[in-house]
């Protein structure tokens, strides 16, 4: 009779370092790495370490990217990372990695908060957390409406200028006026190798939305012109 073969969870375990944080307590590779081993095999999970080294959290890393590439291909289960930071710099991007593990049904494991998204109390700080990250966007939203409209009550033009170069923001804006939807444009912008605002290779169609909206706005006559020096 053929034996038959139990199959292993498998966890990707997540490192990352800056380069003026490798030698500081608890945050270097070698504790990460140990930390995150111990942990899985408590758990009796298969392990692939990836790691993002001299990398700030600010963006998501190119380690990061595969690896959440993986879990929402199903070829692999669980995130595990040792603290909260190393995955994202802000609650708000936290809060939306476990917004995506959520709803594509994989698991996340952030050993510093006790998060675990397959237990009552883990799921229960990962949705804490989801709140805090709320009221964090709506705050910011709050401060910048207020903002603007203080600018504008002194007659002060709204806004920076956008970080898209101005060459391919003509080319979004005359792509637009010549019929191709924003998918389309956004898609192409990726094919011919341009990085997105956020430094992806990737385009989102709202960030070309955006750009757009944006340049229209500002072209309108009624646009609220900058002070005078």
């Amino acid at each position: 009779m053929r034996e038959v073969r139990s199959v292993r969870p498998r966890a990707l375990g997540y490192v990352r370092v800056s380069t003026e944080e490798q030698e500081e307590s608890g945050l270097g590779v070698a504790a990460q790495i140990r930390h995150i081993t111990d942990e899985c095999q408590r758990r009796g999970w298969d392990l692939e370490l990836l790691m993002d080294l001299a990398c700030s959290g600010k963006h998501i890393n190119p380690e990061l990217r595969r690896g959440l590439g993986m879990l929402r291909a199903g070829r692999a289960d669980t995130l595990v990372v040792t603290k909260m930071d190393r995955l994202a710099r802000s609650t708000k991007n936290a809060a939306d990695i476990i917004e995506t593990a959520q709803v594509q049904g994989w698991n996340l494991v952030m050993l510093d908060v006790a998060i675990d998204l397959t237990t009552p109390s883990g799921e229960a700080m990962a949705n804490m957390l989801a709140t805090f990250a709320q009221f964090e966007r709506r705050m910011i939203s709050q401060r910048t409406k207020e903002a603007l409209a203080a600018r504008k009550r002194e007659g002060k033009h709204n806004g920076r200028r956008t970080s898209i170069p101005a060459d391919l923001l003509n080319r979004i804006c005359e792509r637009r006026e010549a019929g191709d939807s924003f998918a389309i444009v956004a898609r192409d912008l990726a094919r011919d190798g341009y990085v997105s605002p956020t430094g992806l290779t990737r385009w989102q169609e709202s960030t070309v939305r955006r750009a757009y909206l944006a340049c229209k706005e500002k072209e309108s006559p009624n646009s609220a012109a900058p002070a005078a020096p």
